[in-house]
């Protein structure tokens, strides 16, 4: 007993930190856009706050890597939650559109810092053993807080304003930035022995240079990388274009899309809890290619659905499946990028995907207006179909066994 303490103590503080910030992180995007829409009254200028994101991105993970792999990353962790606590706790106070989007551009930047750090964090903290166990658990409390916290800015609404619900979100990222102090300076001697590696314009070329070498000598991990990347790329341009699909094509109300969204949040969760309790008896390479699979036909069968009933199964696969899917690509990355190149590399290729997002989203947008909605979102899922079953092939490969040791 004193064993398993020890060894999840660190572990457990550090889910309770990530929890705490994806709970508050819906209640923030759910407030925010009732705020912009209460303030312009255009669908237009709420659908500009996910182009910001990876707009972000885009601006920041040229740079971010070479900065993440050369301090101490527990510090910038903490770092970035009270930056961002503070700018969203400054957004209420307001009126100007343009400002609430810069504003929400500089918070996003520092969520595309977090994500390749905590990442880089994660994988020095959490053993090699213990990691599929972990990320398990991880996509169980992601699960619960995309049901969770819709229901917990509901209730705010109730009793309070969107205001209210900004201020919550900023404390939650004030909390766990304080959890975060709990945990272990990992890197407490090796921030001072990197001191004098200054950031530059030729450290950033040089280490695109590395992570361009890295991809050309180990292109099987890059590959898998990518392709999961691509996966999930069109699953975020495809759901661009959900409502529209639910009332045009479907012919739903909002009641009934609210009802087909609780099912995929049923599905979220179900998945979640499966994938934590049977996670030791799957390998990473089933996670990973069989989750991907089953994703994709989850949304095959929603695009060719035609009637409530059939959109609500398809939501449903493909919600369960995603945290199978997630679990073995995050082990994939964990065991697979050098530590020390991880915020380099997460950096990098985070920037490529969020370029496709942008792309896809608008070329998918695009054709919708000229074409069919359901048009595009056949399309979009046999695409999909096809990046999944290329990937339950490399990934299943026996040839390619040593990759996925545990």
């Amino acid at each position: 007993m004193n064993k398993l303490y020890s060894s999840w103590k660190y572990p457990f503080i550090l889910l309770v930190g990530i929890g705490i910030s994806n709970l508050g992180a819906w209640v923030y995007l759910i407030a925010l856009n009732l705020i912009v829409l209460d303030m312009t009254n255009s669908p237009l200028a709420v659908a500009g706050l996910y182009i910001v994101k990876p707009l972000a991105t885009l601006f920041t993970n040229s740079w971010a890597g070479s900065v993440i792999d050369r301090i101490n990353k527990r510090n910038l962790m903490i770092v970035l939650d009270l930056f961002r606590a503070m700018f969203i706790a400054f957004l209420p106070f307001v009126s100007d559109i343009w400002l609430i989007y810069f504003l929400v551009f500089i918070i996003n930047m520092a969520s595309s810092m977090f994500e390749p750090t905590s990442m880089t964090y994660v994988t020095k903290l959490i053993p090699v053993e213990q990691r599929k166990r972990f990320n398990s658990l991880r996509s169980l409390i992601d699960s619960g807080a995309f049901l969770i916290g819709p229901a917990i800015a509901g209730i705010l609404f109730l009793l309070g304003t969107p205001t209210v619900a900004i201020f919550i979100n900023a404390t939650a990222l004030l909390l766990s930035g304080i959890v975060t102090l709990f945990m272990p300076n990992l890197e407490r001697y090796q921030a001072i022995a990197q001191a004098d590696d200054h950031f530059t314009w030729a450290v950033i070329k040089k280490d695109w240079s590395i992570v361009l070498n890295f991809s050309r000598h180990f292109p099987y991990i890059m590959g898998i990388y990518f392709l999961f990347s691509c996966v999930m790329v069109m699953a975020t341009s495809l759901d661009s274009q959900e409502a529209a699909f639910a009332k045009s094509v479907l012919s739903l109300s909002n009641t009934e899309y609210g009802f087909l969204v609780s099912i995929a949040g049923a599905g979220i969760i179900t998945g979640a809890i499966v994938n934590s309790i049977f996670v030791r008896m799957l390998r990473t390479f089933i996670l990973i290619g069989v989750g991907s699979l089953i994703v994709s036909i989850g949304y095959i069968v929603y695009a060719f659905s035609s009637s409530f009933l059939v959109a609500g199964i398809g939501f449903f696969i493909l919600a369960f499946s995603l945290a199978f899917a997630n679990t073995g690509f995050h082990t994939f990355y964990q065991n697979n990028i050098p530590v020390n190149m991880m915020g380099r590399v997460g950096s990098i290729y985070g920037l490529i995907e969020a370029f496709f997002i942008i792309l896809s989203t608008i070329v998918i947008g695009i054709t919708a207006e000229l074409v069919s909605i359901q048009f595009v979102v056949i399309c979009g899922s046999l695409l999909m179909l096809a990046l999944t079953v290329l990937l339950l092939f490399l990934s299943t490969a026996p040839s390619k066994r040593e990759y996925y040791n545990e």
